[in-house]
């Protein structure tokens, strides 16, 4: 995760935007928005009719996308990606797993049209799916006025959108935990962690500043405790562990830890072992970067044992996954072909998403995960910018809208 990385594309984003604005001409009105959007409308409903179940042959697939990353002039293979990966995998549910946009978006409408870009190829073809938040989300904050509850009521008018307004009381937003129930609608057969890992460290705890550590953010303890404490409640309601997989965007410090096979030692040395101990697979080609504080999340998953894997995005030519003491930590590599990624000519070669097959017929319901790639699927790798205006957006299509309570 490259410190430069927020101030991606800003020349060309300006330049196009002054070459297309006038040609869009896109107004609240001419674009379908509606005038009450952003003055306190929530879409906050309980999701009628919407809820995750295993398919009746037993099986469940679940699509993870990482650092989208764009503004309303996103790169077309993007979404090119998005709709390969969904037509091909035909998952039952999507993850957006943060960094879901990025600075660029100067209003409202612009910071709609973003969102609208990456909400499309799930709504155009009725899969559910929900969003996460990264440090990138909120950059067009101070120009859009929009933040991420904002932006999460945005999210909730569409359709096929599962995420909810999140926990209250506790850091971050939009933390939420998703059932997924059996075939038979019986018992809770596999669970879902949405938590929000945060943005950037505050600029001091106890009047000392960062520097020298990492100044990203980490998940607080007030959000593992709800982790430790709505997993015991699962357990009790189903009278079971609830097998699950946890999505933050932010990788944990074993992330780390588990590719070196060591706390301290980072040499092929240490790697090599860790391969083989781990069952380490895919690349790393940039630092993990956590935040400056080990949360203990890790510690929690493993006293509680019901999570079977962590993944994350962040560090986007980072594509491995292994087996970290019985709980599977990976990555996701990055979706988005407006942000950063290898060096050079192959700066688009790990441009991808992960799947997830499950199976409520196995002990751990997770059965296997891999990477798909946009190479895979034909798509163009050069290293350019191939951004293309926003789509049209049809509120037509959205839930209905209801007051706040």
């Amino acid at each position: 995760m490259v410190n430069h990385d927020s101030q991606k594309g800003l020349d060309r984003r300006k330049f196009i935007k002054i070459g297309g604005m006038s040609t869009l001409a896109l107004t609240l009105g001419s674009a379908g928005i509606p005038s009450d959007l952003f003055t306190g409308i929530a879409h906050a409903e309980a999701h009628d009719g919407s809820f995750l179940q295993f398919n009746p042959d037993g099986k469940f697939k679940i699509v993870q996308f990482n650092d989208t990353q764009d503004d309303e002039y996103i790169d077309r293979r993007t979404v090119q990606l998005m709709e390969k990966v969904l037509d091909t995998e035909k998952p039952d549910f999507v993850v957006l797993n943060g960094d879901n946009i990025t600075g660029g978006c100067d209003t409202p409408l612009e910071m709609k049209q973003a969102i609208n870009n990456i909400a499309q190829p799930m709504e155009q073809r009725g899969i559910k799916w929900a969003i996460t938040y990264g440090n990138h989300d909120e950059d067009s904050t101070p120009n859009s006025g929009l933040n991420e509850e904002d932006m999460l009521n945005i999210y909730m008018t569409y359709k096929h959108n599962m995420n909810k307004p999140g926990i209250k009381g506790i850091t971050g937003t939009g933390n939420m935990n998703m059932l997924i129930k059996n075939s038979k609608g019986t018992d809770g057969a596999f669970n879902l962690w949405l938590l929000d890992s945060g943005r950037y460290a505050p600029q001091t705890i106890a009047g000392q500043d960062f520097a020298g550590y990492p100044t990203w953010d980490w998940l607080r303890f007030d959000q593992v405790s709800w982790y430790y404490e709505a997993s015991k409640k699962l357990e009790k309601q189903w009278g079971h562990k609830v097998p699950s997989l946890v999505f933050i965007h932010i990788p944990l410090w074993e992330h780390r830890f588990m590719w070196f096979g060591s706390v301290d030692g980072r040499t092929d040395a240490h790697h090599a072992k860790a391969l083989k101990k781990h069952n380490i697979v895919g690349e790393r080609n940039e630092d993990e970067c956590p935040g400056p504080v080990n949360s203990g999340m890790f510690s929690a998953m493993l006293e509680r044992g019901d999570v079977k894997g962590v993944f994350c995005g962040h560090d986007h030519v980072n594509t491995y996954m292994g087996n970290y003491y019985g709980i599977l930590l990976g990555y996701a590599g990055s979706a988005g072909f407006g942000t950063y990624g290898l060096p050079g000519a192959d700066r688009n070669r790990l441009r991808g998403a992960r799947v997830f097959n499950l199976d409520e017929n196995t002990k751990d319901v997770l059965v296997e995960t891999h990477m798909v790639f946009a190479k895979d699927f034909g798509i163009d790798l050069t290293a350019n910018d191939q951004s293309i205006p926003p789509a049209p957006i049809d509120e037509n299509k959205k839930k209905e809208k209801t007051e706040k309570s």
